[in-house]
């Protein structure tokens, strides 16, 4: 009994302690907890709040533009042929076994009657075209025109109804950081899209081969298959047309990139009037600005371009520019790169004026420049570029017609020494001017050698057979 009564004792005396630890402790810090909540609101962010200096991802509506765009965009096929030599003699004069390979990319209606912009390299030496709908109606498809240089082609289907469009965007006014999707069909996926961000403008992916681009770059998704696609704001206008990604894996890693909408939607216009791109140019050789050359020549900017020549009878020398000057802005928009002004000079036709920024001296003042037409051609299966010959190219090798090379495309060209060379036939058809070349590069069999005779500056005759 007395054991009993002991346990009893010490059971209460334990619950007692318990008891009052609890409250000292326990109740007492949460108590303190919720006190410091309701009067300190910098510990915590509700669920509700509004400030626009996060990124509130959730509140971008992305169906819209989807909606917008999905159905506009279309899948392109193309079938092209190809030859392969059985024999020697084959392999040097052509021929061989036809064989028919299908390639695949995306394209975009721009008008309820059917025109679709893509790129170039899409539809490249296309023996036949076939566009997909996002309903499944399958049309044959027509060659309107293209232009390598900037990797963009127009075709057409004809429909019996009027098809849905995408209306094209001002890709100047693209910032940094915008919310864009990027709508195609990549590994043969119809209709997929991806969103992502304007991580940088005017991005040259070419910045040491002497054909400056002028990229969007942004981190939606592109993949094979999306070329040729759309690339949209978030209210469903066409930003920019997705072209290319950088990659060791031939996948998507972060980086695609679109020619600016702009710039397409000249190339186009250019092919629907004029039936090849009007290229306008400055006249002006440069390059990028940064501290180590302005160090060099002695100036204090390290952003815009630097004037190194002025080509005689160009626009830049008629309208004021001078070796030196530092081009800063055009028509506004500042520059801040070589590619930032090559992108927007691409955008413009010969005969537009621009209004360019320059630091003379120090000083900043403003020159109009009326833009020249670019007189020479890339004959992109050669890796050559010609201009038209000027009469005294001509008398200077006692010849009557020709186009003058100005560079090689490519390393192995180069070797050839070329340059300042004047061709005076393709394929045995003489040649007067560079309309002349790409009419014949256009019509010529692409499975088939291409020949060319030139005059070298010393008067001697030679001609090369090109596979």
């Amino acid at each position: 009994m007395k054991q009993t009564i002991r346990l009893f004792i010490v059971a209460l005396v334990a619950g007692a302690v318990t008891l009052g630890g609890y409250k000292l402790f326990v109740a007492n810090d949460t108590k303190i907890a919720t006190s410091s909540i309701s009067t300190d609101s910098t510990n915590f962010i509700p669920t509700t709040y509004n400030s626009t200096s996060l990124a509130a991802a959730s509140n971008i509506d992305f169906t819209v533009a989807a909606e917008k765009t999905v159905n506009a965009v279309v899948h392109v096929k193309n079938t092209t042929i190809s030859t392969q030599p059985s024999n020697i003699m084959e392999y040097f004069y052509g021929g061989g076994q036809p064989r028919a390979m299908v390639g695949a990319g995306s394209g975009v209606i721009i008008s309820p009657d059917g025109y679709i912009i893509t790129n170039n390299h899409v539809i490249a030496n296309a023996s036949d075209l076939e566009v997909a709908l996002n309903n499944n109606q399958i049309y044959k498809a027509e060659l309107i025109g293209a232009d390598p240089t900037t990797d963009i082609a127009l075709i057409k289907v004809d429909a019996n109804e009027e098809l849905p469009f995408v209306p094209f965007g001002d890709s100047d006014t693209v910032k940094i950081g915008e919310w864009v999707l990027a709508v195609g069909n990549p590994f043969n996926l119809n209709s997929t899209v991806t969103a992502g961000i304007v991580s940088a403008k005017a991005r040259d992916l070419n910045e040491f081969d002497g054909n400056p681009q002028s990229f969007i770059q942004t981190d939606a998704a592109v993949n094979r298959g999306n070329s040729g696609g759309a690339l949209v704001n978030t209210r469903g206008e066409l930003v920019g047309i997705n072209t290319a990604i950088t990659s060791e894996t031939g996948s998507y890693v972060g980086y695609a990139f679109a020619v600016p909408s702009n710039n397409a939607r000249k190339v186009i216009e250019d092919i629907m009037e004029f039936g090849n791109v009007q290229r306008g140019i400055l006249g002006i050789q440069g390059s990028n600005l940064n501290s180590q050359n302005a160090k060099q020549w002695g100036i204090n900017e390290t952003e815009g371009v630097y004037v190194a020549a002025i080509e005689k009878g160009s626009g830049a020398e008629r309208g004021g520019l001078k070796q030196n000057d530092i081009i800063t802005g055009i028509d506004g928009l500042k520059i801040v790169k070589f590619s930032d002004l090559t992108g927007y000079i691409g955008s413009k036709r010969p005969g537009d004026t621009v209004d360019v920024t320059v630091v003379r001296n120090g000083q900043k003042r403003n020159v109009p420049v009326t833009l020249f037409k670019l007189e020479t051609y890339k004959i992109e299966d050669l890796g050559l570029e010609v201009k038209n010959a000027n009469k005294a190219d001509l008398a200077a090798r006692g010849i009557k017609n020709g186009v003058k090379i100005t560079d090689a495309l490519t390393k192995d060209m180069s070797d050839f020494n070329l340059e300042d060379s004047i061709i005076t036939e393709i394929n045995n058809i003489s040649i007067k001017d560079i309309d002349d070349v790409r009419e014949i590069m256009a019509r010529r069999n692409t499975n088939a050698p291409i020949k060319i005779t030139f005059v070298k500056k010393t008067g001697e005759i030679n001609s090369f057979i090109f596979r």
